[in-house]
């Protein structure tokens, strides 16, 4: 995989013909027709609009200038990217490979590990694993799926015959975030530019809470006719508060805090003005840890005493379950090609990015000569935290980061610097190019996986950068 080229989403790069890519063409020639007065003004109403609503997103430990924390406006940027609906189709195809082998894994794990006994995944990777959850060995969960809501990370590269090649970055199976932008995105383009949905066959998004609502209502318990679904939210502090408000809002269900939920007889209410209400689905987002003080952290405050004994007794359901972070940890990752091969006896319809394992002796020799051209990240980490971008480090920076590699070397993979692909965006009255990956949403309900076409697509917004992350100043964008 070539890092020095870098492939555009837009553009061919080629001389004499029209360089434009056919999917583009309608667009890039409307956009060619807009005034640079019209565009900076829809700029500017999208950023008053977005500021109004209260879309924004909290990062831990930036401070504003009087010390307190801040929530930052996740830039938007006016040009959408667009995907043709045969890459698309092949693409969805690969994630529901991936997220269906990812939860039969899961379900192995915590009940028979026998990917474990033939030696595909090392025992130790998986049960030394900060993620596992040992509490949920022998746990049957509805539907033996665990993973309801996925959002898979993918990158495209350029190839040397000046394709490019969608790559799996990343698995993110515990409580996904960022799919309250992608429709939000969408919903601020139809406002800005209502006339292009006229113009282009572009798939519709917006329908995505009402397939979120019934996957999690169809995991209810046995004998729940009208199940009663809430949405368990750390509270307002939260970086992604705004989308557990929004999703809760846009589903016509409760937002609930810990507080607001207790346990009695194994079963789980919801107080409310006319008394308790038996809860049955908790879309949570709130990490395993803090969900119950008696089952896990005691000092949690954000969860709700007694819920996983509520929860082993199947008279309440979670989304996610509890311990499906081993399957979405970095070292894991380099393993999924293999449990694809395992479970479902096929080839992964989707690449990993060549992934090397430090705690692998030849391996770390290997990122260690060539760490210039290396990204190595701490298994446990997200949000763009704890990498080291050889290009971009310095040698004490290097040599700082080997030294803590060396003291557990389990901690740590490594990949080779990936020249993101590019698309145009509108940045300070001029038309650039940025880096951008994508993350797909994918839901998993026992009648199959549905995926919503398209996903929010995140943009590197500095000049040069390959960080696309919100927590790391980055933007996002509409995806036809």
């Amino acid at each position: 995989m070539p890092m020095a080229i870098r492939f555009d989403e837009m553009n061919t790069g080629a001389t004499g013909a029209d360089p434009v890519r056919e999917h583009y063409r309608a667009y890039a020639q409307w956009l060619s027709q807009q005034p640079p007065e019209h565009m900076a003004a829809r700029r500017e109403e999208a950023e008053m609009i977005f500021r109004r609503v209260g879309i924004t997103f909290a990062v831990y430990g930036a401070k504003d200038e009087d010390g307190s924390g801040t929530e930052r406006l996740i830039p938007f940027d006016l040009i959408p990217r667009i995907i043709p609906s045969d890459e698309w189709q092949s693409m969805q195809r690969g994630l529901a490979q991936r997220v269906n082998a990812l939860n039969r894994f899961l379900h192995d794990v915590y009940h028979g590990q026998e990917i474990l006994k033939a030696g595909i995944v090392p025992a130790e990777q998986v049960l030394n694993n900060a993620q596992y959850r040992p509490e949920m060995h022998g746990v049957d969960v509805p539907g033996g799926i665990y993973s309801h809501i996925a959002g898979i990370d993918i990158v495209r590269a350029a190839q040397p015959d000046g394709s490019g090649t969608y790559y799996v970055l990343e698995d993110n199976l515990r409580v996904p975030s960022g799919v309250s932008y992608m429709l939000e995105d969408r919903k601020m383009t139809m406002r800005l530019f209502p006339e292009l949905f006229s113009q282009h066959r572009i798939a519709p998004v917006a329908h995505y809470p009402d397939m979120l609502l019934e996957t999690l209502r169809a995991v209810a318990p046995a004998g729940v006719n009208e199940p009663a679904v809430v949405v368990l939210t750390p509270g307002m502090y939260n970086s992604a508060y705004f989308e557990h408000a929004f999703l809760a809002q846009q589903m016509g269900v409760e937002l609930v805090e810990g507080q607001d939920l207790f346990v009695k007889d194994h079963f789980v209410y919801m107080r409310t003005t006319q008394g308790p209400r038996r809860v049955d689905v908790i879309y949570r987002r709130v990490d395993d840890d803090f969900l119950d003080p008696l089952a896990f952290r005691p000092d949690s405050t954000l969860g709700v005493p007694g819920l996983f004994n509520a929860y082993r007794a199947g008279n309440v359901a979670l989304a996610n379950a509890i311990g499906t972070g081993v399957a979405d940890d970095k070292a894991v990752y380099y393993y999924v090609p293999a449990i694809i091969r395992y479970y479902l006896n096929e080839e992964p319809l989707l690449k990993n990015v060549p992934t090397y394992h430090l705690i692998k002796n030849d391996e770390r020799e290997h990122v260690f000569a060539n760490i210039h051209t290396m990204v190595i990240k701490k298994t446990n980490e997200s949000g763009g935290y704890g990498m080291l971008m050889g290009h971009a480090a310095s040698e004490k920076e290097i040599e700082d980061y080997k030294k803590e590699v060396l003291k557990d070397p389990r901690q740590f993979i490594a990949q080779p610097t990936i020249s993101l692909s590019s698309a145009p965006c509108y940045i300070n009255g001029k038309i650039q190019p940025r880096r951008v990956d994508l993350r797909p949403f994918a839901l998993c309900g026992p009648d199959g996986i549905e995926i919503v076409p398209g996903g929010l697509t995140r943009v590197a917004l500095r000049e040069g950068s390959l960080v696309v992350n919100s927590s790391q100043g980055g933007g996002s964008k509409d995806t036809w």
